[in-house]
């Protein structure tokens, strides 16, 4: 086990919380009967819970996290695998978790090691289901790694669990039946309600009580924010209030104050709300928007504006806010740059050394195409390719949607622009040199994040080849990633192998669940 090469560690409790850490936990997947929005349904809990518990860590610790996959549901999908979103995954490619891309699902009945070091990193991520459409149907949940020496602690007075905020689609049709009926009508489906930390409405539902989040007045509060949808992204604001982004996925960037910011699936902020209006309720705004809002009147239970949660001052009386939205001004994605302190630029305005244009269309939908190509899953993991010899681009099966690069590249992808997709690579943060919509470039201090939307302009981002391993690169709507719009990188294969710096670990528990899944009965898989 790799949680074996972390002996000089110590666990979680033993040390002073500034000191790194193997913390470990146990996760259970199991299937239950779940109603966050008052309509009762089968449904794929983590610890019997939705969204799943959070994870809570110091920066440079490492975890170990036992999962046990107890799920029997027929209706439901029971194998599964876990991605642990944005984590860079040094040598440890397998626990990044993408079925069939680092590893096999796990089979009904089996534990599994998540095993990895989560490097200095610092901020908001996030874990979820990363076989088919299955998180749709709740394998979700929130991971933070705080940073007790914060360069940008100043800024907020409270920090803590109060402050996390999720937001989330939730269907009342299980995944494997949504997903077959999009696949028959071409229409991707559509929520029945928005959910803010657990908790939201549909039209003709009960009244489920809205999430509170408490505040009191004059304090500062750092907003941690996680987009754990399916498909839309949401509009967040604060009536009266205003909002200091100061983190995208993880990085912490310079604080620019709005009114609303976009959060799209599986992004992560972090926003300061100074608590500087009089003691009252006030109404917290995310309604799900982009295409699941244009298709509202396909769903007669969605309604967008159902998506919200309470501010509540200390002291103001326990009813519901009676406050409205203006929607003043939103955040530009271009205006946000990385504080130099932590996260200088490191690709400066040469050329790059490789350069892909991933071109998206839609010829045969409701499934997608990238440069003609139309994702399927491997029959064999990517990284078990690579480990087993993969090198060149003709080595791979299927080789079409496998693209190599080379060690300590400058890679630059380019993504014309056509819908809406929030783009996600896995094991590095990029620079958006280009954000969408902008015609101009920005090489010095570019926003970087793990997650970047494709909304209608062409969209450029860069980042350095300085992790091989097996990375995914697609789009987080699970809806289109099932219809096939993704690639995978393989970074610098022959540097996996081996037993040299960069070789990954590959523990006893990874190795055996190709066989043992290709072993069960198709219901199971």
């Amino acid at each position: 086990m790799f949680s074996l090469l972390l002996g000089g560690l110590v666990a979680l409790g033993s040390i002073s919380p500034t000191h790194a850490a193997l913390r470990k936990f146990n996760l259970v997947i199991e299937d239950t009967i779940l109603a966050p929005d008052g309509f009762s349904r089968h449904a794929i809990a983590p610890n019997g819970t939705f969204p799943g518990p959070t994870f809570k860590v110091q920066k440079g610790d490492s975890v170990d996290i036992a999962m046990k996959n107890a799920m029997t549901d027929p209706t439901m999908r029971r194998s599964t695998s876990i991605h642990w979103h944005g984590f860079f995954q040094a040598r440890t490619s397998y626990a990044d978790g993408p079925s069939f891309v680092n590893q096999c699902p796990i089979p009904p009945g089996n534990t599994f090691h998540y095993a990895f070091d989560t490097a200095g990193q610092t901020g908001n991520y996030w874990y979820h289901s990363h076989l088919s459409t299955q998180y749709c149907d709740g394998l979700r949940g929130a991971f933070v790694v705080y940073d007790p020496n914060d360069p940008l602690k100043h800024l907020y007075d409270v920090d803590d669990d109060s402050t996390i905020l999720t937001l989330s689609d939730w269907y009342h049709e299980v995944a494997p039946d949504a997903q077959d009926n999009f696949f028959k009508s071409g229409t991707v489906p559509i929520p029945d309600s928005g959910l803010i930390n657990g908790k939201g409405r549909y039209i003709g539902g009960p009244l489920v009580p809205f999430a509170v989040i408490n505040v009191q007045q004059g304090k500062r509060y750092r907003f941690r924010v996680f987009a754990l949808s399916c498909r839309p992204f949401f509009t967040l604001s604060v009536d009266n209030h205003n909002l200091t982004v100061m983190e995208f996925d993880g990085v912490e960037h310079d604080p620019v104050t709005v009114q609303n910011v976009d959060v799209f699936a599986a992004q992560r902020i972090s926003a300061i709300l100074e608590a500087n209006q009089p003691v009252n309720n006030y109404w917290i705004r995310a309604p799900p928007t982009g295409g699941a809002a244009a298709s509202a009147g396909g769903n007669p239970n969605f309604d967008p504006t159902l998506t919200k949660a309470i501010l509540r001052y200390r002291g103001a009386p326990n009813v519901e806010p009676t406050t409205n939205n203006t929607p003043g001004v939103k955040l530009d994605d271009a205006d946000m740059h990385p504080i130099a302190s932590e996260h200088p630029g490191k690709l400066g305005d040469g050329p790059p050394d490789i350069a892909f244009t991933l071109n998206i269309a839609q010829p045969n939908p409701p499934f997608f195409d990238i440069n003609g190509i139309s994702y399927i899953s491997p029959t064999v993991p990517v990284l078990l390719q690579i480990l087993s010899g993969a090198g060149a681009p003709e080595d791979f099966l299927p080789s079409e949607q496998i693209l190599s690069i080379t060690p300590n590249a400058t890679i630059e992808v380019s993504i014309p622009g056509t819908g809406a997709h929030p783009f996600h690579l896995h094991g590095h943060n990029f620079d958006i040199v280009r954000v969408t919509n902008h015609n101009d470039t920005n090489f010095v201090n570019p926003p970087r994040r793990d997650v970047l939307p494709i909304n209608g302009g062409n969209t450029t981002f860069r980042f350095k080849a300085d992790n091989p391993g097996a990375w995914f690169l697609h789009c987080h709507i699970d809806w289109h990633l099932e219809a096939g719009l993704a690639v995978v990188f393989s970074e610098s294969p022959a540097l996996n192998r081996g037993n040299g710096p960069f070789s990954q670990i590959t523990p006893q528990d990874w190795e055996q669940l190709c066989p043992e899944y290709n072993a069960l009965p198709p219901e199971e898989q």
